[in-house]
């Protein structure tokens, strides 16, 4: 049999070109001066890190065929590609020869000099992303930043600013000065954290008269209705008159995203209603023939939503993904017959609730038999939705749902969000949980059948002839809450054949009255979780095992000024539990204190630090995003001489990125030799990056704190290193 070697080069060019995996690749390239060659010729995305500018002659030359290149690493971050380059036109210049194929860029442009350079050697960019977290100029007229790369590139078809520090006003008066530009537009992405008002009416409206041929829409507005030229009924029709090929349309609340977590007690009506009445509902609906995604989150009440809800199954066929917030009555679910959401139509794939005040146990019935096609599934801030309502709803769709995320639900805690999603435990791939553990030592319920294992049920229901049920019946009668409960009786009465800690059905207890059954396909889970509480219920409360999990998220919120002293250790320790899990994110960004001197009798952040991170190095992970808590009342975000310790333990890692800052000599501490061990704290490291990826991001560091000089510095070492491949 001929070897891989022997294909002819056109058909290898081919397979390389198949594999996207940035890591795959790299290792491909190192097998032989061939594949080396095939692999540079057909790399299409390539990202610069840790360049030195000073050096263009460091720039690589064979990636020929990338067309699409991130520079927004290239410099130190935080400061402009050109900030430190002596001949600014002589690097963009070397970029263009190196890159000869781009028309896709995405760059860090905190300078006003960064975008008129580059856009001018790629004048056939198509795509165009900028970063910047730092406040813009204010000096500087309306639209500056962007009028060059309008200007340069006539056929530019896609923008994202989601990413950059701009004002609401420039992107109308740039988008007016350059109309061809703007008619060429088909995607534009201002869904932006620094905008601290959101598009009003008449800004949404002229964007959408200079923009017809947009097909992807995602921006930040303002609905307030006591706002002058807030955003009502009259703006949305005017944005899909003017639009008729949008496909993605995203208009959420600019309040949205740095909302804070609402009290689990209160209704979530607001105080005032949105100006969108349901016949404007209707309208907007009507407008919408080729919409795929739809995400509406006004933060204001829309009420009795559910009839204009329902053109949706007639108005809009190709609608895929549908995001909802402060909509009520969208479901009401009396009698059998299916109304509102529920009759969207079986090819919706993605739904996603937020405080709809109204929403039952038998809406979400209702909604599974009408959508019988969801593979994912967001539920927020809805108080009548319990335990039993959930269990059934994913019981509806089992052989569906992959993706779940459940938070902000008064009757949903960690153990009963984990209870109710047993039907598809043996199916669910991503999932989110609120790490609320209420009660959770007094939980003494036995778990129901899962779906995971090779039992007969038909033995614990008594039927006459066992083996005769189909699947399709299996999975009806899981979605009835009488079948489950009867089967969770017959389960707890009958008499197990093994010993005392394995049921009958082979599943291990944990001595809690939980059963510790796997979920055998997770391999994505995101938690939230209170400043002070602790990691360790995570396995009572329901996930002792998960085999396959690879990536977990953690978000702490909270005010750690009014918490006691913390423990010991938050419980990172335990995730060693999951086997395959390798790359970690800790996001303690929302958590404030102190962060240098504290008052009498409180806990600044460095303890608290010590406290989460404690333990990490118990866990084989490759890759590590951490975002450090800060103290708002100096605006600082640094990772403190505890933390250091702490990540430094974690042996394995590989890639290290602190949204934040660092003290020089604290970082300095992860790659120098130990005196007293003679051994690298981390002999795996080769990523470390610094990034102030919060607005708006610090004008400058304090003296102590990682600069240019600085991070130069850092990265020599780093790179200095011999670090296995």
């Amino acid at each position: 049999m001929e070897g891989i070697h022997d294909l002819p080069d056109v058909i290898l060019s081919n397979v390389f070109a198949m594999v996207k995996d940035t890591r795959t690749r790299n290792s491909m390239s190192l097998v032989c001066h061939k594949w080396m060659v095939l692999e540079r010729q057909t790399r299409t995305f390539l990202v610069l890190r840790r360049g030195d500018v000073h050096n263009t002659f460091l720039i690589p030359d064979c990636f020929k065929a990338v067309t699409d290149l991130d520079l927004s690493f290239f410099s130190p971050w935080g400061y402009s590609l050109f900030e430190f380059s002596p001949e600014p036109q002589l690097l963009a210049h070397k970029l263009r020869l190196s890159f000869p194929s781009v028309v896709s860029l995405t760059v860090y442009a905190r300078n006003p000099i960064t975008i008129p350079l580059l856009a001018s050697q790629w004048p056939n960019l198509r795509h165009v992303k900028l970063v910047r977290w730092h406040q813009r100029c204010q000096s500087s007229p309306l639209g500056t930043d962007l009028l060059p790369l309008f200007g340069s590139c006539p056929s530019l078809s896609s923008l994202d600013l989601s990413h950059f520090y701009c004002w609401t006003e420039d992107i109308p008066a740039a988008l007016q000065a350059y109309p061809a530009v703007a008619d060429s537009l088909t995607r534009l992405n201002l869904l932006s954290l620094s905008f601290t008002e959101g598009f009003k009416s008449p800004e949404l409206i002229t964007i959408s008269n200079v923009c017809p041929n947009l097909t992807h829409f995602l921006a930040p507005c303002n609905f307030h209705p006591k706002f002058i030229d807030f955003v009502g009924e009259e703006a949305l029709l005017a944005l899909a008159t003017h639009c008729p090929l949008l496909n993605v349309l995203h208009l959420v609340d600019y309040s949205t995203p740095a909302s804070v977590r609402p009290d689990l007690d209160d209704d979530v009506f607001t105080k005032e209603d949105a100006m969108i009445s349901r016949p404007g509902l209707e309208d907007l609906i009507a407008c919408l023939p080729l919409i795929q995604e739809l995400n509406l989150d006004v933060c204001f009440n829309i009420r009795d939503a559910g009839p204009a809800l329902e053109l949706l199954g007639s108005k809009c066929p190709r609608l895929r993904s549908l995001k909802l917030g402060q909509f009520h009555g969208i479901c009401k679910a009396i009698g059998t017959q299916l109304d509102g959401i529920a009759l969207c139509g079986g090819a919706l794939e993605s739904l996603s609730i937020k405080n709809s005040a109204d929403l039952t146990n038998a809406s979400l019935i209702a909604i599974s038999r009408g959508c019988s096609r969801l593979t994912k599934f967001e539920i927020q801030g809805c108080n009548n939705i319990t335990e039993t309502g959930m269990k059934s709803f994913v019981g509806m769709l089992r052989r569906t749902l992959v993706d779940v995320k459940i938070t902000c639900c008064k009757n949903l805690d960690a153990a009963s969000s984990l209870r109710a999603l047993e039907p598809i435990r043996d199916r669910i791939q991503r999932l989110h949980i609120d790490c609320v553990w209420d009660n959770l030592q007094l939980q003494q319920c036995s778990s129901s059948w899962s779906g995971t294992n090779d039992f007969d049920l038909n033995d614990e229901l008594g039927d006459e002839e066992p083996g005769k049920r189909t699947a399709e019946e299996r999975d009806s009668d899981y979605a009835s809450c009488s079948y489950i409960s009867n089967l969770e009786d017959n389960i707890r009465n009958k008499k197990c054949r093994y010993s005392t800690d394995v049921d009958c059905y082979g599943f291990l207890s944990n001595g809690n009255g939980f059963w510790c059954k796997s979920w055998k396909r997770l391999r994505y889970l995101s938690l939230w979780i209170e400043v002070g509480e602790l990691l360790e219920p995570l396995a009572m409360a329901g996930l002792e095992s998960c085999p396959v999990l690879e990536e977990i998220r953690i978000k702490v919120e909270g005010d750690c000024r009014r918490k006691s002293k913390p423990s010991s250790e938050f419980g990172l320790s335990s995730l060693a539990r999951y086997p395959a899990l390798t790359k970690m994110q800790v996001d303690c960004g929302d958590a404030i204190g102190f962060a240098l001197t504290a008052p009498t009798g409180e806990t600044d952040l460095s303890l608290w630090e010590r406290f989460y991170l404690r333990g990490i190095g118990s866990l084989n992970l490759n890759e590590l995003d951490y975002w450090p808590p800060q103290d708002k009342e100096v605006y600082n975000r640094s990772l403190s001489l505890p933390g250091v310790g702490s990540i430094s333990q974690c042996r394995t890692l590989r890639k290290l990125f602190i949204h934040g800052t660092a003290h020089e000599h604290f970082m300095m501490f992860l790659v120098e030799m130990r005196q007293m061990q003679m051994q690298m704290p981390m002999p795996n490291l080769r990523d470390v990056q610094f990034r102030e990826d919060y607005y708006p991001a610090p004008e400058s560091d304090t003296t102590t704190e990682m600069r240019v000089d600085s991070c130069n510095r850092f990265e020599a070492a780093l790179l200095s290193r011999q670090v296995p491949d």
